[in-house]
């Protein structure tokens, strides 16, 4: 592996946007390969055997860049996929998921409290993050809450308003996210909604968006390998599996700049 080999990052919209938009502030001379699997959005509702044939697929499109490591910047991909994808990839690229960043961080900062996770039917049906937080042993009380309705509406562009304002109320008051000290934001597309949600709980209550927190292992990780492009010309690709007019919309909002996207079918 060389430094100049771009950093792959997918998802299942556009929600691993706000990944890549915490990668390109910490790491300006990365370049990026960004695939949006919008044909299959919403990964929340799809099976594991699914997902992870969505996965295979577009790891093959990845590796065809040349990636150096691939980001599954989706929760539900991270939970369903990772390990197939690593055994998948093998040796080809380093693959780091948005979850194992997120524990790491909360096991560090929140020891013997109570914290709050909020994300698709899939991720938090899965367990995967109360099974890696009881791993730690560190006392650590997850209060999980299943917000189905939230990722379909950012990804049409409903959010900052009345509507979004009603839903995401509606569900930070349910009972069991009740006396928790920080919440962690258990969705890629959910930082986009992180101020109403802050606001929700006036400064009270820590909120984890995951895209720094996977921007930072992936540059500690990149600079222990000596792979941390550090100069040169920016190349990035951002493709999209299904080319939505929202989507279209929606990522110069994400990713806080013009971006060019390109249709690639996965299955032709």
């Amino acid at each position: 592996m060389d430094k100049d080999q771009p950093v792959g990052v997918y998802d299942s919209g556009i929600g691993g946007l706000t990944v890549a938009h915490a990668i390109r502030k910490m790491m300006p001379h990365e370049n990026l390969i960004y695939f949006g699997d919008t044909a299959h959005f919403p990964y929340g509702d799809k099976s594991t055997a699914a997902i992870q044939s969505y996965a295979v697929k577009i790891c093959d499109m990845l590796l065809k860049h040349n990636v150096k490591v691939i980001v599954i910047a989706c929760n539900s991909a991270s939970s369903a996929a990772y390990q197939l994808v690593k055994e998948y990839v093998g040796s080809k690229a380093k693959v780091i998921n948005v979850i194992d960043p997120a524990v790491a961080y909360v096991g560090e900062h929140y020891a013997g409290k109570s914290i709050g996770l909020i994300g698709t039917k899939k991720t938090v049906g899965s367990n995967v993050y109360q099974k890696k937080i009881d791993k730690l042993n560190k006392g650590i009380n997850l209060k999980s809450l299943a917000t189905p309705l939230l990722a379909p509406m950012i990804e049409e562009g409903f959010f900052n308003n009345n509507i979004s304002e009603q839903i995401i109320h509606n569900y930070l008051e349910d009972q069991s996210l009740q006396d928790i000290e920080a919440l962690i934001l258990g969705c890629t597309h959910y930082p986009l909604i992180k101020a109403q949600i802050e606001a929700f709980y006036k400064g009270k209550i820590q909120v984890i968006d995951s895209s720094d927190v996977v921007a930072l292992a992936l540059k500690r990780y990149l600079e222990s390998q000596e792979l941390l492009r550090m100069e040169g010309a920016l190349h990035d690709k951002f493709y999209v599996s299904d080319y939505t007019r929202s989507f279209a919309e929606s990522t110069q909002i994400f990713f806080q700049e013009q971006v060019n996207l390109e249709y690639y079918p996965l299955w032709e």
